[in-house]
């Protein structure tokens, strides 16, 4: 005996085929690249001079990326773009978001906003904010005394 895949809708479906292309347009609609939200990943860390940000941002042109620091607050936007294929061809499936993002960060006050650096490399941008003297850990000697 063959093993059957049990799907509750199969009788519906050919009972009724517009039920059919009525799931199909449902389905395409939530999986169009332009109708998702994409907020990219962004990891913080502190070393003991800088402040580091870096945010996952493949297939991205740097140009495209813009980073703002205006009232303690740095703000990263971009744009990934997509591009239809011209060969019609269609896509299987769609997993990767497309379009605009912003990210909006806090930055405390240790941080030199006129210090700023950003590097970006295989996909990754990588923001580095110096902090300042006053907030770079120092080492005070201790002067013993024999008394």
């Amino acid at each position: 005996m063959p093993v059957v895949k049990y799907n509750p809708l199969r009788a519906d479906f050919e009972d009724f085929p517009s039920l059919r292309v009525f799931q199909d347009t449902v389905s395409r609609l939530f999986s169009e690249p332009a109708s998702r939200p994409w907020t990219p990943s962004v990891d913080i860390f502190e070393t003991e001079n800088d402040l580091v940000l870096k945010a996952d941002l493949p297939d991205i042109d740097p140009k495209a990326i813009e980073i703002q620091i205006e009232n303690d607050t740095l703000t990263l936007k971009g744009e990934r773009k997509f591009e239809q294929q011209k060969n019609g061809k269609g896509y299987h499936r769609l997993e990767r978001s497309y379009g605009s993002f912003v990210r909006a960060f806090s930055l405390p006050e240790t941080v030199d906003p006129e210090n700023v650096k950003a590097d970006y490399k295989a996909g990754v941008l990588t923001i580095t904010l110096a902090k300042k003297e006053l907030a770079k850990p120092r080492s005070i000697k201790i002067d013993v005394s024999n008394d």
